[in-house]
């Protein structure tokens, strides 16, 4: 596989996941157990920052016990920690900045590398390294969102994953935008709580930026009637009682946006019950690790190639759910 392949791989991967905890980890022997309480908490990967000593000995530890665990080093200054960093299991490199010797000898080594990005003139440099994937940083200092989607007008190619001032608070807006694949920061794994050693507290934390991001809500319910007269007839009883305008539409009929009668049985023993998410990819990632998995040739994808609908196999009660993207 090449480089570029790897690339791509890493990419797909990190877009799923959505956040990338920078961990700065002064406790070696801690290694595997912030592995489990990262797992745990849906987050199955880590940048592994070289500020602290014996980084390359924490990143060993942690995919040793954790092969499928997508671990990089963080803050990869020099050709000596690429070197140390590859040596000891890491999948990716990143730096705050962009030294063109170090990108080339980990692309060298066969091993993707995401330097730390702030003007056009770096991404130019970046895309004569052959990069198309990189980190934006310090992202909120260095203009935040609004400077990404000023230069990725020109520069169409550029992934970013956005590190340094993002938070739970902001990550959704830039998560939004389609150039964005993820993003970094140390607020998922604070200090105090590293110092502490209390994983039931950064689980906690990882559970929480994860179903933030997703942004799980209930949109409707749809219930699986005989055939078309019965769909308006059930119609009809909502918008007598409560009011709920009746809307027919092709395969259902519509009443106000909360009930959905499907004109003939669909999926599910009584119906659906539509979620919307903020990504219906990221939503089925986490969802498989949680035990459920999608409906075979359920999804659908919109204009843009972003999937916007797929189901669970699993029913609720006798319904199925159908995830469907945020408008």
């Amino acid at each position: 596989m090449t480089v570029k392949e790897k690339t791509d791989s890493l990419v797909d991967e990190l877009e799923n996941v959505g956040i990338v905890p920078v961990i700065k980890l002064d406790k070696v022997e801690n290694a595997e157990k912030l592995a489990a309480a990262l797992r745990d908490g849906g987050i199955n990967c880590a940048e592994v920052t070289f500020r602290a000593k014996g980084a390359d000995e924490v990143i060993k530890r942690m995919t040793e016990a954790y092969p499928d665990m997508l671990v990089g080093a963080g803050t990869v200054l020099t050709c000596e920690q690429v070197d140390a960093a590859i040596k000891s299991g890491a999948k990716f490199c990143v730096a705050p900045g962009l030294n063109p010797k170090v990108v080339k000898h980990c692309l060298d080594k066969g091993v993707p590398f995401a330097p730390g990005l702030s003007s056009a003139s770096e991404i130019e440099q970046a895309l004569e390294l052959g990069l198309d994937f990189a980190k934006f940083f310090p992202a909120e200092q260095a203009g935040g969102l609004p400077y990404i989607k000023s230069v990725c007008g020109p520069y169409t190619t550029m992934r970013f994953m956005p590190t340094g001032g993002v938070t739970a608070d902001n990550l959704n807006n830039y998560l939004a935008y389609k150039k964005i694949v993820c993003c970094g920061g140390s607020w998922i794994v604070p200090s105090s709580l590293l110092d502490a050693e209390d994983w039931a507290g950064i689980t906690k934390l990882c559970r929480e930026a994860i179903d933030k991001m997703l942004g799980f809500t209930m949109v409707h319910v749809g219930l699986n009637c005989a055939n078309p007269e019965e769909a308006e007839s059930v119609a009809d009883e909502f918008d007598k009682a409560f009011g709920f305008t009746k809307k027919v539409g092709n395969s259902s009929v519509f009443a106000a946006t909360y009930m959905e009668m499907m004109k003939k049985p669909f999926h599910g023993t009584h119906g659906h019950i539509a979620v919307a998410t903020n990504s219906v990819k990221r939503a089925l990632y986490q969802l498989e690790k949680r035990g459920y998995k999608v409906m075979e040739g359920s999804q659908k994808y919109n204009a843009e190639g972003v999937m916007n609908v797929a189901y669970l196999e699993h029913e609720f009660g006798g319904f199925a759910v159908h995830l469907v993207l945020k408008k």
